[in-house]
């Protein structure tokens, strides 16, 4: 009997928990994990379901700490399309495309989130204008927005092939 917990797993599982806690740091706005973990998550569980489950109880767990808001379907909705942008990377991780992702990722935060606060948030008409002047003024935080999921993106990937590399024992998987 195959076993669906491996020493790559709980190997991802931490990587992951450690990416989402750094939310509890301080930080600049929006340079924050979520995008990377997302990405990571999908692009390396063995099983879609640990795809979706580990980074969404990482996400969740420091929310529980940081607070809930009106717009949180919005943030878990693009993280959930984040991660199935990191699964399409489960076959091919080159640098490109896992950059290529990190900034897709990033456009889909800030697109997704930030209609989110229109339409939930009383602060802009609820007209095109309107929404043109959300997205107008979230423009400052997506550079930290991207900038968070690059490095946090370049972090978790390059970590855990440099682990693959230099100590393959705490990454294989075990047939039980």
């Amino acid at each position: 009997m195959k076993s669906v917990f491996s020493n790559k797993f709980f190997f991802l599982t931490a990587l992951v928990l450690g990416a989402a806690l750094t939310r509890l740091l301080p930080h600049y706005p929006n340079f924050t994990a979520i995008g990377g973990l997302a990405l990571f998550g999908g692009a390396y569980f063995d099983k879609k379901w640990q795809s979706f489950v580990i980074p969404f109880a990482a996400l969740f767990l420091t929310d529980l700490l940081l607070g809930f808001h009106s717009t949180m379907f919005a943030v878990y909705g693009s993280f959930a399309l984040i991660i199935l942008l990191g699964m399409s990377l489960s076959k091919k991780r080159t640098v490109t495309s896992v950059l290529l992702a990190s900034v897709t990722s990033s456009v889909l935060f800030f697109v997704i989130t930030n209609l989110g606060m229109w339409m939930t948030m009383g602060m802009y008409p609820k007209t095109a204008a309107g929404l043109g002047m959300c997205y107008t003024a979230a423009i400052p935080f997506f550079h930290t927005t991207l900038l968070g999921d690059l490095f946090f993106t370049s972090v978790l990937f390059g970590a855990y092939e440099l682990i693959q590399l230099k100590a393959p024992q705490l990454v294989r998987v075990k047939n039980n």
